[in-house]
């Protein structure tokens, strides 16, 4: 397609750089941003910078937020015992909206995938492990992706909590085998974080 401006089409291009845009998407969204007002795309154009410039990652459980701390860990109301393990911040959010728990989390970054040339090193896991070991810590639940993948990380993980004197426990399979948290409804999402099973290995 040929557009009338080359400004249009760079920035078209960098629209579809996003998950879940395609060209005719992009160009709506453009088009949109052409009839905001001045001071909307000045804003929206800051806020992208700030994503890049402004955003940190949580010194205690690895998510993003605006501090050195997120305003979980900060939060002196939750239950400080407990640590949800988490594959994404994404995940963390989804959790976060059941309402169902009231914990502390930690995001790993990904998940030990050997072939892709992910090992523990290049995640967070050494910081859990201090966690635990530092931290009263009585359970860590695995709120993770039911693949080949995540059943991995949790095994890894669990071997190295072993000797910690923690309990592990797993969300309940409500969530189907193969399907990412973020798309899971509120509810069956809930129901597995409060009907989590201690998990062996």
């Amino acid at each position: 397609m040929e557009y009338p401006s080359t400004i249009i089409k760079e920035l078209i291009d960098q629209f579809v750089k996003l998950p879940g845009i395609g060209k005719r998407t992009a160009l709506r969204m453009v088009l949109s941003l052409i009839k905001f007002p001045e001071e909307d795309t000045q804003k929206l154009g800051e806020l992208i910078s700030n994503l890049k410039t402004k955003i940190k990652h949580c010194k205690k459980c690895n998510t993003i937020c605006d501090d050195d701390y997120c305003m979980i860990c900060s939060d002196r109301s939750r239950d400080n015992e407990s640590v949800c393990v988490v594959q994404e911040h994404r995940d963390l959010m989804a959790i976060e909206s059941t309402g169902q728990y009231r914990g502390l989390y930690h995001v790993l970054g990904g998940l030990i995938n050997p072939l892709d040339g992910i090992g523990p090193s290049e995640l967070s896991i050494g910081s859990l492990i201090s966690r635990v070991e530092n931290e009263k810590i009585k359970e860590v639940i695995f709120a993770i992706n039911a693949t080949l993948e995540g059943d991995t990380t949790i095994y890894y993980i669990s071997k190295e909590l072993k000797e910690k004197n923690v309990k592990t426990s797993v969300i309940s399979r409500g969530i189907s085998i193969g399907t990412e948290l973020e798309f899971a409804d509120e509810i069956t999402l809930g129901r597995s974080i409060a009907n989590r099973t201690d998990y062996q290995i």
